[in-house]
């Protein structure tokens, strides 16, 4: 939950750049900035943004996942490594 300090209008963030910038980093939590009373983008420390990137991705892998196991798109585990062995095999110089 962002705290209302957390909310800044467009006008603060012209004035005020660089230290916005720099707390970004120290914070860690995102700042809205509104444009006329209204909310208008979010702006966070690119560190957070990556983590929230790489979380996104893992949630995307686990619901194509979860869609493919609803479809019947999966094989047992015995046959998986039977796969595996040979594409390591005939990948492997003199085999």
């Amino acid at each position: 939950m962002v705290r209302a300090s957390r909310i800044k209008p467009i006008s603060y963030v012209k004035a005020h750049a660089a230290e916005i910038i720099q707390e970004l980093g120290e914070v860690g939590e995102p700042m809205i900035i509104t444009q006329n009373g209204e909310a208008k983008a979010v702006i966070q420390d690119i560190v957070s943004y990556e983590k929230t990137r790489e979380t996104l991705a893992l949630l995307k892998i686990l619901a194509l996942s979860d869609r493919n196991i609803a479809e019947g798109k999966t094989v047992p585990l015995a046959e998986a490594m039977r796969r595996v062995r040979e594409r390591i095999r005939a990948k492997q110089p003199g085999k």
